[in-house]
């Protein structure tokens, strides 16, 4: 493989055709790529276009790569072609070239790769797990979260020469993906989360998911490490299946890497006391959400497998900041504290965030809260129960969004909440247009939903009007 740009590893036609099993229909073989893409509005100069089958056909959307510049494309069906300058290879099947492309790449550098998946908290998990690795290897990680079979390629493609680690996302909506993407990547390095109703839809019972996710310690690597929640029964049951070195983490003392005597600190965050192998050390953690400590544990445990010092470990720790969308406080006037986390949503989450902010101090706490989508069959009962939760953790105000959250409304009613202290609304549009309405001088407000519900809207409202 032939670099020409220092640290941007570059690839020939001829050379991409044949780690695609592609044919070239034109275009010069010793032409170079090094930028990939699969959104003809995102191409650049020089890019390589994968014209992709799924919702739309990437292939209607060729001509306007060319347009932006793209200086070839990858096809599965013929196309009106350009001009004979533009470089055209094609293959069966788009998308698996893609892939075949990505693990090729992959396998022809010496990267470590760290693989991590889980219902909850991946993007976090990977972000803390690429700043605390990041002290000792040069990293490449997911971008924002491309963890699936296309997204997961798409990262592999920014690989330099300098790069030591890849800390990569694996999530799953069906069984059988998370195979795939331990195909493309086998990791050295296994994170499993936590196992929570997520995708219920799609699946038959949390231990079918639990299965589903169980297939990354399949894809381990001889001689690799699965590092594992040791808090999450459904885990050490899925574990099982893996015989080679296993660390847990967690709170539990059986935990490898653990946090003790745990002390919170209000908006500040909390202190704990962290066991790493067999030294301690004390960490000032600037989270409040008790799931972001997991997700930090995750990450050490990580750091650890690859035999990191702890105060290395500690030295990135202070860099950590919470992610966009995902749990980020925001001061309001009239000393309104917003708690925007409209990424997603699904019932475990979203019991860990109402119990987590109970304890912050406010003149009231204001749950503004969007549907959880793909829940299947009990998604009335799981918006029930959350509805219930609301109440039992101690907010004072409900802001229910879209049709399935009405039935947390239903709930609160059942546990207590007065019928004036609860609202809801259709969508996140109208729930914008009221929500200022609806808060007071020194209210806490979260807002949480699933990604289809756009609760960012309501966010991006209160800031409007707030700031």
């Amino acid at each position: 493989m032939k670099s020409r740009k220092a640290g941007v590893v570059e690839l020939r036609l001829e050379q991409l055709a044949q780690k695609m099993k592609g044919t070239i229909l034109q275009g010069s073989p010793s032409l170079f790529f090094h930028s990939f893409k699969i959104d003809s509005r995102l191409t650049e100069p020089g890019d390589l276009f994968f014209a992709l089958e799924a919702k739309r056909d990437g292939h209607d959307f060729v001509a306007h790569a060319f347009k932006r510049g793209a200086a070839g494309a990858v096809i599965s069906r013929q196309i009106e072609l350009p001009g004979k300058k533009i470089a055209l290879i094609q293959v069966e099947d788009t998308l698996k070239a893609l892939q075949n492309l990505a693990q090729k790449v992959l396998a022809e550098h010496s990267l470590k790769v760290i693989g991590i998946t889980g219902s909850i908290g991946k993007t976090t998990t990977k972000e803390f797990c690429s700043a605390l690795v990041s002290s000792a290897f040069r990293v490449l990680k997911s971008e924002r979260n491309f963890n699936n079979l296309i997204g997961l390629p798409l990262s592999l493609l920014k690989i330099n020469n300098s790069h030591q680690v890849a800390v990569l996302e694996m999530a799953m909506s069906a069984p059988g993906e998370i195979r795939t993407l331990t195909h493309i990547a086998p990791p050295d390095v296994a994170v499993i989360t936590n196992i929570s109703p997520v995708h219920l839809q799609f699946f038959a019972s949390l231990d079918h998911i639990g299965l589903a996710k169980r297939e990354i310690l399949e894809g381990l690597k001889p001689g690799g490490t699965a590092v594992l929640n040791g808090d999450d029964p459904r885990i050490k049951k899925a574990a099982q299946v893996w015989k080679g070195r296993r660390l847990f983490f967690g709170l539990s003392p059986g935990c490898d890497i653990r946090a003790e005597s745990i002390h919170k600190r209000g908006l500040e965050g909390l202190f704990f006391n962290l066991n790493y192998g067999k030294e301690t050390r004390r960490v000032d953690f600037p989270f409040f959400y008790d799931s972001f400590l997991y997700n930090f544990l995750a990450a050490a445990t990580t750091a650890y497998s690859l035999s990191i010092p702890v105060d290395d470990v500690l030295e990135k720790a202070k860099t950590l900041r919470p992610l966009s969308r995902r749990g980020l406080l925001i001061a309001l006037k009239g000393n309104i504290k917003l708690i925007d986390d409209s990424y997603n949503s699904n019932p475990d989450a979203l019991r860990a965030a109402l119990k987590s902010l109970s304890g912050l101090p406010a003149r009231r706490r204001v749950a503004v809260l969007g549907d959880m989508l793909e829940l299947g069959k009990k998604e009335q009962q799981y918006h029930l129960q959350a509805g219930k939760q609301v109440v039992g953790y101690g907010w004072d105000v409900l802001v229910t969004v879209g049709p399935l959250s009405v039935h947390m409304a239903e709930g609160a009613r059942k546990a207590g909440m007065a019928k004036n202290q609860i609202h809801s609304f259709q969508d996140s549009d109208e729930t914008a247009a009221a929500i200022w309405r609806l808060v007071q001088e020194g209210d806490l407000i979260l807002v949480k939903g699933s990604r289809g519900i756009q609760t960012e809207k309501i966010v991006d409202r209160l800031k409007r009007r707030g700031s």
